[in-house]
């Protein structure tokens, strides 16, 4: 049985009031019948962004389309290291992969066409400086830039010192009013206080 025309009408209404995206789960709970969900797939009205989501094809291009899946198909993960520091405007590299955090021992996520290098994180470090900022009408929880850079030394040995060392340098070039307090907070709870001491000193 085709979709009729009241059906698809419900259903970008839908859609819109959401923020033009969906899962295909919390479509079908807000009353959309999977065929019109389909239809309006076929008919190119709707997109999918990944398995079992799909977007508005009128919506306006996504500025973030790794992270978009992410928030919504790991709501837990963390973005951490290369792709935090990008985001907060602390490193000169190009993130190849979305850097995620999770807790040790969690089932390693896959999604459809996002490159992911995921880092296990354990208490108290892993719920350390979370924010949650809003990407696409989506919320993502990102480390702050304190948190990162001292994750950064933490893990310099898998992401090189020398992107530590830059994303030290840069905060306190451009951060209007640098946090040296909560950066020393973040050291001590990653237990890299001593190893970031010098290049901490060489900065103020």
């Amino acid at each position: 049985m085709p979709a009729t025309q009241t059906g698809l009408s419900k259903a970008r209404d839908v859609f819109t009031k959401h923020g033009g995206m969906l899962r295909t789960s919390k479509a079908i709970r807000l009353g959309i019948h999977p065929r019109t969900l389909y239809a309006l797939r076929d008919a190119g009205e709707i997109e999918q962004v990944d398995r079992g989501l799909y977007r508005l094809s009128t919506a306006p291009p996504l500025s973030s389309p790794d992270l978009v899946p992410i928030a919504i198909r790991i709501p837990r993960a963390v973005v951490c290291l290369i792709s935090a520091l990008a985001h907060h405007g602390l490193t000169t590299q190009v993130p190849h992969a979305v850097d995620l955090a999770l807790p040790s021992h969690a089932q390693i996520p896959k999604i459809d066409g996002v490159p992911l290098r995921v880092f296990w994180y354990s208490e108290p470090s892993l719920s350390a400086g979370i924010e949650v900022v809003t990407i696409d009408d989506l919320p993502v929880r990102i480390y702050s830039p304190e948190k990162t850079i001292a994750d950064c030394f933490k893990y310099r040995n898998k992401i090189g010192l020398d992107v530590a060392i830059e994303a030290l340098r840069t905060y306190r070039e451009r951060i209007p009013k640098p946090n040296f307090q909560a950066l020393a907070k973040f050291a001590q709870i990653n237990r890299v206080r001593r190893v970031m001491r010098p290049y901490l000193e060489a900065v103020l």
